[in-house]
């Protein structure tokens, strides 16, 4: 795959459900309550329990190595977790898009991903390098 500077992957809507923090708790081993325990996440000062920061930068991962059409082709990947995602009962979307930034002389690309929980950012400086 040939990559150009402004190519735009095709976007990316996860719907989050707390059932998806629950089994995340069980295979990251990340059990804090926030994530799962509504009543805990509201005496700490959340809306309600958020999903795990990890998971939501997975799913960013998921929308480049979606587009590649072969993980190996993802070379280096960072976020910076700006904003939570809020997991209602009902659950939550998560729009994420993405856009070729740069093109590398070394043959690799940068790809700056948009990652949007209730029309507001939730990754920063989510960025790809992808060969």
């Amino acid at each position: 795959m040939a990559y150009e500077k402004g190519t735009e992957l095709p976007p990316l809507t996860v719907h989050v459900t707390r059932d998806q923090l629950v089994r995340y708790a069980g295979a990251s081993l990340d059990f804090n309550p926030i994530h799962w325990n509504e009543r805990f996440a509201k005496e700490v000062g959340l809306p309600d329990v958020i999903a795990h920061g990890m998971l939501t930068m997975a799913l960013g991962g998921r929308l480049v190595t979606e587009w590649l059409g072969d993980p190996g082709k993802l070379v280096e990947y960072s976020v910076r977790f700006t904003r939570p995602v809020v997991v209602s009962p009902d659950g939550a979307d998560v729009e994420f898009t993405g856009k070729v930034a740069e093109i590398r002389e070394d043959g690799t690309a940068r790809v700056d991903i948009t990652a949007k929980f209730e029309g507001k950012t939730v990754l920063g400086k989510a960025q790809a390098v992808v060969r």
